[in-house]
């Protein structure tokens, strides 16, 4: 299974890495990885517009779920079969939007190998015989960002973009408020933790990486949200809703 992994994910990562290093304008470092993230990215590109199209979707359709959650809140048996239906009637599949990431985390695996062994040694016995052999990597980007050791600026910037990626998917609409209802409460509770639990764990974790990663990671986050603003720009010009409008009471 490794030596799969690194012929089918790692070796070409690696080497496509070396590949822009080799061609890019002064060797740069960080030109190299900005040219290796978007080929990555338009590689996972059908992935990630199917895991943005179902989180979306399933964010949507929460306020009608809780609806659903306070309507047969006696009754665990009715919810289930009301909540498949909705999905039905949605045509939304409640896991669609893993598979997707759980494609997309192999290649992170493969890039954090790429950089953590183009970075910091002069190992090159993995390239292919048609990309050449630099010798050793200048670790210096854009002429003072060294990419082999962790940076907390980068740490940080990668948060915020985490941030923004992750406000954008968090839904505007409510379920309608009723006496007693706890259930809205906790999705607003979660929804809000989401929104600052995942960026600060990307700051926390960036701290700890070489900065070639967090740069990769950060990169990788603002396509996603730039992503994610043109597909809910579209939607919202088409005026296509997921959802009508609950009818006030």
């Amino acid at each position: 299974m490794i030596a799969l992994f690194n012929t089918v994910l790692y070796q070409p990562i690696f080497n496509l890495l070396i590949y822009f290093y080799n061609v890019v304008p002064g060797h740069d470092i960080g030109l190299a990885i900005i040219a290796l993230t978007i080929i990555v990215k338009l590689v996972l590109l059908p992935f990630s517009l199917q895991s943005v199209k179902s989180q979306k979707a399933l964010q949507e359709l929460q306020p009608k779920i809780e609806e659903l959650k306070l309507k047969y809140a006696d009754s665990k048996e009715k919810l289930a079969q009301e909540t498949m239906k909705l999905y039905k009637e949605q045509k939304v599949n409640p896991l669609s939007s893993c598979l997707p990431l759980l494609i997309q985390f192999p290649f992170l695996i493969a890039v954090y190998q790429a950089f953590r062994v183009g970075l910091t040694t002069d190992n090159f016995s993995l390239l292919y015989t048609f990309v050449a052999n630099p010798g050793q990597i200048n670790h210096l980007a854009f002429g003072f960002l060294d990419m082999a050791k962790p940076n907390i600026v980068l740490a940080i910037l990668s948060g915020l973009a985490q941030y923004v990626q992750t406000q954008m998917m968090t839904t505007k609409k409510q379920p309608m408020k009723k006496d007693g209802a706890k259930d809205e409460s906790m999705l607003a509770n979660m929804n809000k933790s989401m929104l600052y639990f995942m960026p600060i764990m990307t700051i926390i974790i960036g701290m700890q990486l070489p900065a070639g990663l967090t740069f990769y990671w950060f990169l990788t986050t603002v396509l996603t949200s730039v992503q994610q603003f043109f597909m809910f720009k579209k939607d919202k010009i088409s005026g296509v809703e997921i959802i009508p409008p609950a009818k006030a009471n």
